[in-house]
């Protein structure tokens, strides 16, 4: 009888734009400092990750860019800016190992996933290169080619 409980993972968001744009050197799991209705929001999937990327200010690391849309029951109704810079907590080893790598060309960091971790929301920080342009077109050809194959496939089995 195994003991041991099994890790309670639901994905929230995947940003695919940017894993179709980017070559993933690594990635990292990282907790984000939000508020009391951000939470709420992350949790009904009011977010968006298309255009957001990651610095490292003084040794933290930061989110820009990423929107996270009012949650639609808030009694406070102060403003707070929906695309907000938040903290992403990290292990400082590794926040060294990415601020040495970023100094280097063609490095980035971007979320590549908001996900919920039993209940704790969590964002995978993933260390990329941009891909070339030839690279992206031969992605986009092979699924092209998958494609039909699937076609060819189920008209032959009719």
């Amino acid at each position: 009888m195994n003991t041991k409980k099994e890790i309670k993972i639901v994905s929230l968001l995947r940003n695919k734009k940017a894993i179709f744009d980017y070559e993933i050197v690594s990635s990292y799991e990282a907790g984000i400092e939000l508020l009391g209705y951000e939470v709420k929001s992350v949790k009904e999937k009011l977010i968006n990750l298309k255009w957001s990327f990651i610095i490292i200010r003084e040794g933290i690391l930061f989110i820009q860019k990423f929107h996270i849309s009012p949650y639609k029951n808030v009694t406070n109704k102060t403003a707070v800016d929906p695309l907000r810079e938040r903290k992403l907590f990290l292990k400082k080893k590794d926040i060294l190992y990415l601020s040495q790598k970023l100094k280097e060309k063609g490095f980035s960091l971007i979320p590549e996933e908001v996900y919920l971790k039993w209940n704790l929301i969590k964002v995978k920080v993933s260390l990329v290169k941009w891909k070339k342009k030839f690279e992206k077109k031969q992605i986009l050809k092979e699924k092209s080619i998958d494609k039909q194959a699937k076609i060819e496939s189920s008209r032959l089995f009719r």
